[in-house]
């Protein structure tokens, strides 16, 4: 029994939001208990090893896309290692009329293309010369067809977002989906311009520490987990937890969890689980105040693992692969993982990780993992020319809540988040219901969380 802990802060999640943030609070000299509904921490996290292959059953990868995620890895040093992928894997293809076409990195390249109609590739040496746009709630693919063109609607942003957040750019709103490019428009009156200006500007120690890389922890990203996982002490870690709840307190908040085997005293309470576990998580907030949050959409994802000890097909010398809605294929793209990283796949071999589903195909979640792998393997045989033979490892991961979708309901949700916390002071919630998706955000969030709450 672990009746009676008493704490600083109670944080609900041991994924990489809530390891991070209590991994800071602890370095800023503050006391920390993480409620863990699994037997293991991580969340969506997981690296695993089999039959000579290392692959992630959620998360293949990360961006360097701000200091604190560097940070993170040197804070944690001797406990795990950055990883970058191979420069040979920068290359990124977009499938399109029956085959691979390179995404074009640079303004020559996106002239010369075949992704983008010739009517398009003029609009770009106007694109600086468009007045920005007036809409705060602008949609990804009404700003992209108003300023690029609707060709790099279809053949660059559309399988970039089926990448990202496996989501439909008519629904996802630039202002919160992606805060960077709306802020280029707006800050700068043009993506050119911005970037321009940007690539001039003089960046600090700190601030070149976000080299925009690819990276993975030495090994797989739950050497990060695990390595987040040690620094912060199991016994400060209690799994297993089910059926979580928090009440107020006449100081703090008290969490109830595992039937009652679990309570927790403390001054502050944090979450970061998803949306739709919050009515249960705080049963005494009406749930009425709480459906600007909850009422946040999230896709739906396959992911299929396929692994061979001996690569037949075409060189696998990319990223991956994506493709666009408009190709109607069954899936949204191929990772190559063994491309990426070393160590992945045998040395002959080759290790794919296929996503299928998403917003613009929630119904692939359904299918038995007989008619995934019959789809993965077929896609593989024509998209990547591997005719002889079948994967000798083939895996199938389901997530019903894989990526939340930040669409017009968002500034209603992040007003909600605002008033809760406002109400009941010393609850906090946090986690990809805000601030970001990618793993990079998921760091910086828990860093920040650990310094806004702390004196």
């Amino acid at each position: 029994m672990e009746k009676g802990r008493k704490t600083e802060y109670t944080v609900i999640g041991a994924g990489l939001t809530g390891l991070t943030l209590a991994f800071y609070l602890q370095k800023a000299g503050k006391t920390v208990i993480i409620v863990e509904r699994e037997e293991r921490t991580g969340g969506v996290i997981n690296t695993v090893a089999e039959e000579g292959f290392v692959y992630e059953t959620g998360p293949n990868t990360g961006v360097l896309g701000n200091p604190e995620i560097a940070e993170l890895f040197s804070d944690l040093d001797g406990l795990c290692e950055l990883e970058t992928a191979n420069p040979l894997s920068k290359n990124r293809w977009i499938w399109k009329s029956g085959q691979w076409h390179a995404l074009p990195a640079g303004f020559i390249p996106a002239v010369s293309t075949p992704l983008f109609k010739v009517r398009d590739k003029f609009r770009i040496l106007a694109e600086p010369l468009r007045k920005k746009g007036q809409d705060p709630f602008e949609t990804l693919a009404a700003l992209v067809k108003r300023r690029l063109g609707e060709s790099f609607l279809d053949y660059a942003v559309d399988p970039f977002i089926s990448g990202i957040y496996a989501g439909d750019p008519n629904t996802l709103v630039t202002r919160f989906a992606l805060p960077k490019l709306y802020n280029l428009e707006q800050n700068y009156g043009s993506f050119i311009r911005g970037a321009i200006f940007k690539a001039f500007v003089a960046r600090d120690d700190r601030d070149k520490k976000a080299t925009r890389e690819v990276f993975s922890a030495r090994g797989g990203l739950k050497m990060l987990v695990n390595a987040l996982e040690k620094a912060v002490g199991t016994g400060n870690i209690i799994k297993g937890c089910q059926l979580v709840s928090i009440r107020p307190a006449e100081r703090g908040f008290i969490t109830e969890a595992g039937g009652g085997r679990v309570t927790v005293s403390s001054d502050k309470v944090i979450t970061t689980t998803g949306s739709y576990t919050l009515p249960a998580l705080l049963p005494f907030i009406p749930q009425e105040k709480l459906l600007p949050v909850t009422r946040l959409r999230y896709a739906g994802v396959v992911q299929a693992i396929a692994g061979f000890k001996n690569w037949n097909g075409r060189d696998l010398n990319a990223f991956g692969g994506l493709v666009p809605s408009k190709e109607n294929r069954p899936v949204l793209g191929i990772l190559f993982p063994s491309s990426i990283f070393a160590g992945r796949a045998p040395e002959k071999g080759a290790l794919l990780s296929v996503f299928l589903g998403g917003m613009k195909n929630p119904g692939m979640i359904e299918k038995s993992d007989a008619e995934i792998g019959d789809i993965v393997k077929e896609e593989i045989r024509e998209t990547l020319q591997a005719v002889k033979g079948e994967p000798e490892l083939l895996r199938v991961f389901r997530y019903m809540h894989a990526i939340p979708q930040y669409e017009r309901s968002s500034e209603e949700r992040l007003t909600c988040i605002d008033e809760l916390q406002g109400r009941y002071p010393g609850l906090i919630l946090a986690g990809n219901i805000r601030d970001g998706i990618g793993i990079a955000d998921r760091v910086k969030q828990g860093r920040n969380l650990s310094k806004q709450y702390t004196p």
